[in-house]
C-alpha cells in the first residue's frame, strides 16, 4: 500500500479487501515505515464501521435510540480501536522482539494496523453466539502469522506455535467472557420481568418482589458453587 497524505475512502476499501482475501501478498508488498498517519486512519475508519454495525445489530427495531448508538459508534468506536491498536502493538512488538525480529515499533504498529479490516467482519460475525468469537481470533492468528513470516522474517513454524498458543488462549477466555456477558443478560431479563408494574404495587406488595428476586438469585449461586 502506498503511501496516502489525505483521507482516500477507495484506498481504505482497497486495503481492506486486500488484508482479507490477499493477506501474504500485502505484508510482503507493506512498507515498513512512512509514520503513523495512514494506519491510525485506517484504523480510525474500520473502528468506526465496526462500532455502527454493532450498534445497528443492538438496538434493531428501537429508532428512538438508533441514532444516538451510531453517533456515539462513531465517536468512541474510532477513539477505542486506536487505543487498542497503539497497545495490541505494544505487545506485538514485544513478541516479536522475543521472536528474534529486528523491525521497529512502528512496523509491528502498521501489522496491528492492518488486523483492523477485520473489526467490521467481527462486529457482523458477533449475531453469531461463541463461533464469531472463535473465527476471529483465529483468522486474526493466521494473518499474525503471515506477518511474522513476511515482514518480520521469522520461521513460519515458530510463528506457527506462538500465534497459535495465544490464539488457543484468547479463544478460551473469549468463551468465558461471552458466557458471561450473556448470563447477566439473562439475569437483568428476568429482572425487567420481576419488577414489571412495580410501581402500581403497594409498598409491602414491591418488598415481597424483591426479597423473592434477591432469595432467587442466592440461591442460584449456592446451587453454583455447589457445582
Amino acid at each position: 500500500m502506498s503511501v496516502n497524505n489525505g483521507f482516500d475512502i477507495q484506498q481504505i476499501i482497497a486495503q481492506a479487501r486486500e488484508v482479507i482475501t490477499r493477506p501474504v501478498n500485502y505484508f510482503q508488498s507493506m512498507e515498513k515505515t512512512g509514520g503513523f498517519g495512514d494506519p491510525v486512519l485506517f484504523v480510525a475508519v474500520m473502528g468506526a464501521v465496526a462500532g455502527v454495525i454493532a450498534a445497528v445489530f443492538a438496538l434493531f427495531g428501537s429508532a428512538g435510540g438508533l441514532l444516538a448508538a451510531v453517533f456515539g459508534a462513531l465517536i468512541f468506536g474510532p477513539l477505542m480501536a486506536v487505543l487498542g491498536a497503539f497497545i495490541g502493538a505494544a505487545v506485538l512488538y514485544v513478541i516479536w522482539k522475543l521472536m528474534g525480529s529486528t523491525e521497529d515499533y512502528e512496523t509491528a504498529f502498521r501489522c496491528q494496523a492492518a488486523l483492523a479490516a477485520l473489526y467490521p467482519v467481527s462486529a457482523l460475525l458477533g449475531i453469531v453466539p461463541y463461533i464469531g468469537g472463535i473465527v476471529t481470533i483465529a483468522w486474526g492468528a493466521w494473518l499474525l502469522v503471515e506477518a511474522s513470516v513476511a515482514v518480520h522474517a521469522r520461521p513460519r513454524r515458530t510463528a506457527q506455535i506462538v500465534f497459535g498458543v495465544l490464539a488457543v488462549l484468547f479463544i478460551f477466555t473469549s468463551l468465558g467472557s461471552e458466557r458471561a456477558s450473556r448470563e447477566m443478560d439473562a439475569r437483568m431479563e428476568e429482572m425487567g420481568e420481576q419488577f414489571e408494574g412495580m410501581e402500581e404495587m403497594s409498598p409491602e406488595e414491591a418488598g415481597r418482589k424483591l426479597g423473592e428476586f434477591l432469595k432467587g438469585i442466592e440461591q442460584g449461586a449456592q446451587g453454583g458453587g455447589d457445582q
